[in-house]
């Protein structure tokens, strides 16, 4: 298992930078093996909270709500955020998409593509997805999807 656990931390250190693996799976992490594949899949903590999936089509990291909130707690904003009005962080929560003209600010290395957090103006965590657009598209854009949203906060 420990072999797994450090696969899992070296995926998350790639994917959203140095020390997200150790934020995001503790020590005690339980990982679920994919029967298929044999590699890694789930991430649980110890306690069998859900915090991480592996996806399968291109082996990169989709967070959880509860994964996302480790990861916020050791990684200073603006770091893998979308800021989200307060408004809008009402709808977010309950999982519809972040739209352009809602976002107030976001990390300015986010690109298309990538795994984000969604947090209100106080940085609470709001939902988490994936981003549709780059960070200045996003600032730039008045309409259009800017996060395709996985899981809002209110569906846990």
């Amino acid at each position: 298992m420990k072999e797994f656990i450090a696969r899992v931390r070296m995926i998350a250190d790639y994917q959203f930078g140095e020390g997200a693996g150790e934020a995001l799976v503790p020590d005690d992490a339980r990982i679920t093996i994919s029967k298929r594949t044999g590699k890694p899949r789930y991430i649980f903590d110890g306690e069998g909270n859900l915090l991480a999936t592996i996806r399968w089509n291109d082996g990169f990291i989709a967070l959880s709500p509860r994964g996302a909130k480790r990861l916020l707690e050791r990684i200073p904003p603006p770091r893998l955020r979308v800021i989200v009005s307060r408004e809008a962080a009402e709808y977010v929560k309950k999982g519809r998409s972040v739209f352009a003209k809602h976002v107030i600010d976001v990390d300015p290395d986010i690109r298309c593509g990538d795994e984000v957090i969604v947090v209100d103006p106080d940085d609470n965590i709001v939902a988490v997805g994936r981003a549709a657009l780059s960070a200045i598209e996003m600032l730039e854009f008045n309409c259009g999807v800017a996060v395709k949203i996985r899981r809002g906060v209110h569906e846990e």
